[in-house]
């Protein structure tokens, strides 16, 4: 297996402390906190731990402060519900004595039902497309520090991006954009690790996209830009290792936050989840 699979199922084999208490480990990502989709996964494991038989599909999660990716976390979950088609259950994310996020999740026994969706984006397939996880050199050398250091992180899930960024001459862009993904190599048979990894991968390029229409201000750098909260549903099977279209559009910026909501397609058409979020979007003060 791929060493950045690895150590990626590492991060989600939380150690059970307690009835209902979990740690995790964290990740250095780049960014000056916690990667939030790798606190939203491992939440989404310690609940799974505590249900028998359902699937997730449904979550709800604030970030309530930043995490520290030197630190590991623990988790709390608190059994709400169990009943014969659905269980709930609520998560509370502990670092430092202090809750750093809280998600509601909802789980279901499977059963059939009326079934429709909405049609998947016509777009060009991913291997018409060219690898968007990181700049050529050239570029890199070019962008602040801070997004150099994101870029130069090795992450577990490639993606290739309909509608790139052109980092040297930015320009505004309409707030959508559409971006294939996939884990990096094959997982296990295991739906709920790969609904839980989901949860991980969907926090990437979300918020991003309310700022397409800024992107002269994300390139400078000048952005203090984190998650708030982030809802997700799930409809279908599915497998990460897969590709996936995910359909990102922010219909909203005002009040120093950016509203985007997403659609994760599966290769063949299926719609498999939906998403949700709202970010803090700042202009930093320059320094003096």
């Amino acid at each position: 297996m791929d060493p950045r699979l690895t150590d990626l199922l590492r991060q989600f084999d939380l150690e059970r402390i307690e009835v209902n208490l979990f740690r995790g480990e964290s990740r250095d990502i780049g960014a000056p906190q916690v990667f939030g989709g790798q606190v939203l996964g491992q939440a989404l494991m310690a609940a799974y731990a505590t249900v028998e038989s359902h699937d997730v599909h449904s979550l709800h999660a604030y970030f309530l402060r930043r995490g520290d990716f030197n630190a590991p976390i623990v988790y709390h979950v608190d059994r709400a519900r169990d009943g014969h088609s659905f269980s709930a259950r609520r998560v509370v994310a502990i670092q430092h004595g202090e809750q750093i996020f809280n998600m509601s999740a909802s789980f279901q026994v499977r059963e059939p039902g009326l079934e429709h969706q909405l049609p998947m984006p016509d777009v060009p397939p991913p291997e018409k497309l060219q690898d968007s996880d990181t700049p050529p050199l050239e570029v890199l050398e070019q962008l602040p520090e801070k997004l150099q250091r994101m870029f130069e992180k090795q992450r577990p899930f490639e993606f290739r991006a309909v509608e790139p960024i052109d980092y040297l001459r930015p320009r505004p862009l309409p707030p959508l954009q559409h971006v294939w993904l996939r884990a990096v190599g094959q997982l296990p048979d295991d739906e709920r690790l790969h609904r839980c990894l989901l949860a991980y991968v969907s926090d990437y390029n979300l918020l991003n996209t309310a700022v397409r229409p800024h992107s002269s201000s994300y390139l400078s750098g000048n952005l203090v830009m984190a998650s708030i909260d982030h809802a997700m549903w799930f409809h279908r099977p599915l497998r990460v290792d897969e590709w996936m279209l995910y359909t990102m559009e922010s219909p909203s910026a005002s009040g120093a936050r950016g509203f985007t909501r997403g659609m994760l397609h599966s290769r063949d058409g299926r719609l498999i989840a939906s998403t949700a979020q709202e970010g803090l979007i700042r202009v930093a003060k320059p320094p003096g």
